[in-house]
């Protein structure tokens, strides 16, 4: 996906809103280039995917969050994995199992 693909998607569309329209060749461009944005973007979503590690809820390890200067915990103090066992939907699953 490049940026000439995506200039010309947002010219497209904005010459469809003017009063003259878009052509027939122009009308099937735009149904080319989208799909073709389309497919890049799911391309792009399959790879993440694709890179995802499922790691099992027994070996995540509990590990204490950074303190900010009142005592209340940093940044990342109640993050999924930190074991911080609230009733919060991350921590509890529909059959009682822990995910953190």
């Amino acid at each position: 996906m490049t940026k000439e693909l995506i200039d010309r998607i947002n010219y497209l569309s904005r010459k469809s809103r003017t009063p003259e329209g878009l052509t027939e060749v122009e009308k099937t461009e735009q149904a080319r280039v989208r799909r073709e944005y389309v497919d890049a973007i799911k391309a792009r979503v399959k790879d993440t995917l694709d890179r995802v590690e499922i790691v099992d809820a027994d070996q995540i390890t509990t590990t204490t969050a950074p303190q900010s200067a009142d005592g209340q915990g940093g940044a990342g103090a109640s993050v999924t994995g930190q074991g911080h066992n609230c009733e919060c939907p991350a921590c509890n699953t529909k059959n009682g199992e822990k995910l953190h």
